[in-house]
């Protein structure tokens, strides 16, 4: 049981970072110019948008006989379409993500949050639902829900690899997993052939240290997992980099195939690249559902 003063200082830690996660978020979010999410088009909807001249095949219940009776054409009134995708984030809380090799690089799960909410954040600017997977979070819109989404990606996750969460996947919906998926992949495994089975297609993001790979490490080492579950010590560990490099090169095709199974799209993103860069191919891959971005 946690004791009523570390559970105090806990909470007041996690709301001192989350008024500087909503800002860097909206900062980065600022950045980017709203693009194809969001853009208007003719469809089912409430709102007017615009007057086209009518066409072979319309309705005569579309003609708009007061727009028409301004001039010797007929014209249809197009209404704005407004069914707003939803869009459900993991973002990776685990301990192996809150791992950086270098005090000038940011921490896995830093830039893992930045670019979540920061997508988020262009996605309801577009007028679309954002949430978590599973029920912690459903989809919703407006400013409230960013507010609630930066609450809930502050808090971490005790155990060295987190697994996705899959449960009360909307149908039809798409999703974005952010994680350094070095733990095993059967929860992701699950999660993706669960999505697909309820036509839920996304991106998969895969978030490296550059010292991940790299493997900058010789002599007498000992690894540790950020969480202090794993231990392993080598007193050549230069001797551990080909099989390790190997390793990781199978991990990255594992997950690439994955994605390819079920509709996914996967993208590699290193803490030593810029946010932005990353937002921006987040953001676009959202629309192009298939490939490998590097």
């Amino acid at each position: 049981m946690i004791q009523p003063l570390t559970l105090r200082a806990r909470a007041e830690e996690q709301a001192e970072r989350l008024p500087a996660l909503l800002a860097r978020a909206e900062h980065l979010a600022g950045a980017v110019l709203l693009g194809a999410h969001g853009r208007r088009r003719a469809g089912m909807g409430d709102d007017f948008w615009q007057y086209r001249p009518a066409q072979l095949g319309d309705s005569r219940r579309m003609v708009d006989h007061r727009r028409s009776a301004m001039g010797d054409n007929e014209y249809v009134r197009e209404r704005e379409w407004q069914i707003a995708q939803s869009v459900m984030l993991w973002v990776d809380q685990g301990a192996s993500m809150r791992f950086t090799s270098d005090k000038g690089l940011p921490e896995k799960i830093d830039r893992a949050r930045v670019l979540g909410l920061a997508l988020s954040i262009l996605l309801v600017r577009g007028g679309e639902r954002v949430g978590l997977t599973g029920t912690a979070l459903p989809p919703r819109s407006g400013r409230p829900q960013i507010d609630r989404l930066a609450a809930l990606l502050n808090e971490d996750d005790a155990a060295d690899y987190a697994p996705p969460e899959h449960r009360a996947m909307v149908p039809h919906a798409r999703a974005v997993f952010i994680s350094d998926f070095m733990g095993d992949l059967s929860g992701v495994q699950t999660a993706l052939t669960k999505a697909a089975d309820r036509g839920v297609r996304g991106v998969l993001c895969h978030l490296l240290d550059p010292s991940e790979e790299a493997f900058p490490f010789s002599g007498r080492t000992i690894f540790e997992s950020v969480g202090g579950t794993i231990s392993h010590e080598t007193l050549k560990a230069n001797d551990l980099k080909g099989r390790y490099l190997e390793r990781l090169a199978a991990r990255k095709a594992e997950l690439q195939d994955l994605c390819a199974l079920t509709g996914w799209r996967y993208g590699l993103h290193h803490t030593d690249a810029t946010a932005q860069t990353g937002l921006l191919w987040l953001y676009g891959a959202l629309d192009t559902r298939s490939g490998v971005a590097a």
